[in-house]
């Protein structure tokens, strides 16, 4: 059990926490709302099918990157570019009404399971990664 666990468990005693997806992917048992951190819903697919082909249950745009970013990051490749997306997201995750989201989502990983998600294939270059961080240094219980 994480520190403090027993205020962050349900009744059944299970301990809660967000988990950081890939959209599109199976669900966990358990997993909860899934949350789109994305910037445009997925092309194709009929909106009310979203949840049943585990995309998302909730859009939430907030906490994806800038459309300019977004177009930037796509044209990317290799460490020093990625350095540079990175830095640009963090300068984006700063203002008050982001942090805000985040202090939200963090408090929500201590009294309920979630999850936050994004279409990337590797996480460790997908702003998702960087969510993980941020939330983390917010006291949010990761799984």
């Amino acid at each position: 059990m994480r520190a403090g666990g027993a205020a962050r468990r349900l009744k059944g005693g299970r301990d809660m926490a967000i988990r950081i997806v890939r959209l599109g992917s199976p669900r966990a048992a358990g997993e909860g709302l899934r949350i789109g951190t994305v910037r445009r819903p997925p092309r194709g697919v009929r909106r009310e099918d979203y949840a049943s082909k585990n995309i998302y249950d909730l859009w939430f745009p907030n906490l994806s990157p800038s459309e300019a970013l977004l177009k930037e990051s796509l044209a990317a490749k290799g460490e020093s570019s990625w350095r540079v997306f990175k830095r640009k997201f963090l300068s984006e995750m700063k203002s008050p009404a982001v942090s805000r989201d985040l202090d939200l989502l963090a408090a929500l990983s201590h009294q309920t399971d979630f999850a936050v998600g994004c279409y990337c294939e590797d996480e460790s270059r997908c702003h998702r990664s960087i969510l993980r961080e941020l939330l983390a240094g917010r006291g949010a219980d990761i799984k």
